[in-house]
């Protein structure tokens, strides 16, 4: 049975994050947000911290703690900075799961400890500047010669691709469409015919890092194959489902961070002699942030639950992962229509709210992706 209550390393770890969001974070996002600036450097102290291999065993160099532990700081980071928060959640669900999900001993004991330290930042791509959501029709291949596979192509709105030290990227092998025709590859940073170029211009999560990265004749040893030559996809779902509790998880956090500013707002100012809060519209629209954060919430640590006890969790990640980011979307909103005019500037947090929160029902597949993962489940 799951139990509500908070346990100790989550404690722990949500006042250790209070703490260090308080002092790292909130002086400097507006700034890295006006400017699209990724810090670097604020990764590696979370690093150092544990928290970019919240669920990695200690032997591979991680904190060793569960789904409800990385919730619950995805949490804590959202309710300050969506931009942050998401970079923490691509480089531990995505780059760092894939290789310790399914990479073999060697490939664990290579990446995981720099990973998890944060010496190293992590990367993945799946998506291409022609396929999204229909992934099966990528176009980026690799092509064996030898003991190396040569890769060319491109992947798009690959969080970290400039800044990643490794990079762990499917690519067909195969046949077009063929579930068993695309392969997962490890590539470091500086391998000759691999670059990437910024994305500029974003609406949202301005502090992370979002990239093309551009595959130019590049060789990567047989070793770099993750798992069985044909198997990347189906490994690249299987991540996806836990992908989706930590953009859950994020989207909670900012849902939460705008429904905390606006109580916060709503009982300051006044209006006609009295705070806004007194008026019904305005408790009104409180009581429905209220109410969806608490829903969303349960639904994301339910997928957790699921997770850790390594349940099947696809109708429950995708459940969690469209409530969510729907309910950040909405409280973003709502937060910015409470704050009236004040809202609409960047002195006061809604707009950013709304911004940050809008990529959650787009990454890591959208809200109609989600409806077709749902329906799918429940119609079989």
């Amino acid at each position: 049975m799951m139990n509500f209550e908070l346990n100790e390393n989550q404690k722990m770890i949500q006042q250790m994050l209070r703490d260090f969001a308080e002092k790292e974070i909130r002086p400097n996002m507006n700034k890295w947000d006006e400017d699209e600036f990724f810090p670097v450097d604020t990764m590696k102290k979370m690093g150092e911290l544990g928290l970019l291999g919240i669920y990695i065993p200690e032997e591979y160099g991680g904190s060793g703690f569960g789904y409800f532990e990385y919730v619950t700081a995805l949490i804590e980071l959202g309710k300050v900075c969506g931009g942050v928060g998401l970079s923490v959640a691509a480089h531990n669900s995505l780059c760092t799961g894939h290789i310790y999900y399914h990479g073999s001993e060697e490939q664990k004991k290579k990446y995981l400890p720099k990973l998890a330290s944060g010496e190293w930042i992590g990367a993945w791509g799946l998506t291409e500047p022609n396929t999204g959501s229909d992934a099966m029709r990528m176009k980026t291949t690799a092509v064996k010669d030898g003991n190396d596979w040569v890769i060319n192509g491109a992947k798009n709105w690959i969080t970290h691709g400039l800044s990643g030290d490794v990079a762990v990227v499917l690519v067909r092998t195969g046949e077009l469409l063929d579930s068993r025709g695309i392969t997962a590859f490890i590539i470091e940073k500086g391998t000759p015919g691999f670059s990437a170029v910024k994305i500029k211009d974003k609406f949202g999560v301005r502090a992370s890092e979002t990239a093309e990265l551009i595959f130019d004749n590049v060789r990567v040893p047989q070793e770099n194959v993750i798992g069985e030559v044909g198997q990347g996809f189906i490994q690249a779902m299987q991540i996806l489902d836990g992908g989706r509790i930590s953009i859950a998880a994020l989207s909670c956090g900012v849902a939460r961070g705008a429904y905390e500013a606006s109580v916060k707002y709503a009982k300051e100012r006044e209006q006609f002699g009295k705070p806004i809060s007194s008026f019904q519209g305005v408790s009104f629209k409180l009581a429905d942030m209220a109410t969806n954060c608490h829903a969303a919430e349960l639904l994301t640590f339910h997928a957790a639950y699921l997770k850790n006890t390594k349940q099947p969790l696809t109708k429950e990640g995708a459940y969690a992962k469209y409530f969510a980011s729907e309910t950040a979307v909405k409280n973003g909103n709502d937060a910015m229509q409470i704050m009236g005019g004040y809202g609409y500037t960047k002195e006061y947090p809604a707009e950013k709210f709304l911004r940050d929160a809008r990529l959650m029902t787009i990454g890591e597949g959208t809200s109609e992706i989600q409806k077709v993962v749902i329906s799918r489940e429940i119609l079989k």
